[in-house]
């Protein structure tokens, strides 16, 4: 059995994979939950002009791009998945 922070909602499937039912995790289990895979784009004001703000998945800002594509390029490089916030 995995000892971290998931010990309440994780367990070992038969095929030894450790898997974790997100129906058991604790709020902050949750929110950490692909923490450091995802990133998402939402328009922002970038020195005046409309631009668009990179944020890693706990909201914490990151970069600035003054074009969508170039955010979610910037992204994918770092291995990351790209989500769109409206």
């Amino acid at each position: 059995m995995p000892t971290n922070t998931l010990d309440t909602a994780a367990h070992e499937a038969p095929s030894g994979r450790v898997m974790i039912d997100v129906r058991k995790l604790t709020p902050a289990e949750f929110a950490k939950l692909g923490l450091s895979q995802l990133a998402y784009v939402k328009p922002a004001v970038v020195d005046g002009a409309p631009g668009f703000a990179i944020h890693a998945a706990d909201g914490t800002p990151v970069a600035l791009a003054n074009d969508r594509n170039v955010a979610v390029a910037a992204i994918v490089q770092q291995e990351m998945v790209p989500a769109s916030v409206h």
